[in-house]
């Protein structure tokens, strides 16, 4: 992730605010993904958890790309090595646990995407691409407040339109709908896993 920013920005020389937007819409699209699957497998999404999820989803990304702008070099070497296996076994259990749930117990029992424990999960499975551009971003001339702010505002206004199409899903799906977002979570890990591996370029 941090070469593929860096390659962008020799290109293109100085950080633009249409580089950053690009930048924290790419950051976003997990987060659009995975709420998705929220909004999918909630039976009576209200208003307030539609909101939550897009918070905290969007709160974990601008914090990620803080925590990586203020470490930089010397946080990327701690991280370096396993941060995509984080990621990857994150999201393989939640949506293993979705797809199982939907399969088994059919429309009875859902995944509980109220639960803070289940928030805070993928919140952090969904961030870490965003610690590894704060890293990138700590070695160019990038306006740190703008790009938290930014990569933090797309990953809110993309969860909620998430969860809305997920929600939508639901209702013409039914119960398919989760055993869908169950496997967009694990194809999500599965790609932040193959990019780290150098599988996909």
């Amino acid at each position: 992730m941090c070469d593929k920013i860096n390659l962008l920005v020799n290109k293109t020389g100085p950080m633009t605010i249409l580089i950053t937007l690009f930048i924290a819409i790419g950051l976003a699209m997990d987060c659009f993904a995975v709420s998705i699957s929220a909004g999918s497998a909630v039976k009576k999404m209200s208003l307030g958890l539609m909101f939550k999820i897009a918070f905290l989803f969007g709160t974990f990304q601008a914090g990620m790309t803080l925590v990586g702008f203020y470490f930089g070099l010397a946080f990327e070497t701690l991280i370096n090595d396993f941060d995509h296996w984080i990621a990857f076994f994150l999201l393989l259990f939640v949506g293993g646990k979705m797809v199982y749930e939907a399969v088994k117990n059919g429309a009875e029992e859902k995944t509980d995407y109220s639960s803070n424990r289940m928030l805070l999960i993928l919140s952090v499975a969904t961030s870490i691409d965003a610690l590894a551009v704060g890293i990138s971003f700590a070695f160019l001339n990038v306006s740190c407040c703008f790009s938290v702010l930014m990569i933090g505002l797309m990953s809110f206004l993309f969860s909620i339109i998430g969860v809305m199409i997920g929600k939508n899903a639901s209702k013409l799906l039914g119960n398919k709908a989760e055993i869908i977002g169950g496997v967009i979570l694990i194809l999500i890990g599965l790609k932040i896993l193959f990019e780290h591996l150098g599988i996909l370029s």
